[in-house]
């Protein structure tokens, strides 16, 4: 396994993991996160509006910087 794969593999669990918490965000109301109670996870509504901003923040940056690296073909 080299070291192209690793990344590669981070890319893709951090593109899953920012699809998926986007769609836990809720712009108005309770968003797809109600349905698996994921409301009742956190003490308070905005301590789980900014631990997901947090989260989602910091996916976004890995996965495009990662983007970056990969398509420059920096690791070849």
């Amino acid at each position: 396994m080299t070291i192209s794969n690793v990344v590669e593999a981070i890319w893709v669990f951090s593109a899953v993991g920012l699809t998926i918490l986007v769609l836990l965000h809720s712009p108005k109301g309770d968003g797809i996160g109600a349905i698996g109670g994921q409301a009742q996870l956190f003490s308070s509504t905005k301590s789980a509006e900014t631990t997901l901003n947090r989260v989602t923040w910091g996916l976004t940056v890995v996965f495009l910087g990662l983007t970056v690296v990969l398509s420059a073909g920096w690791l070849n």
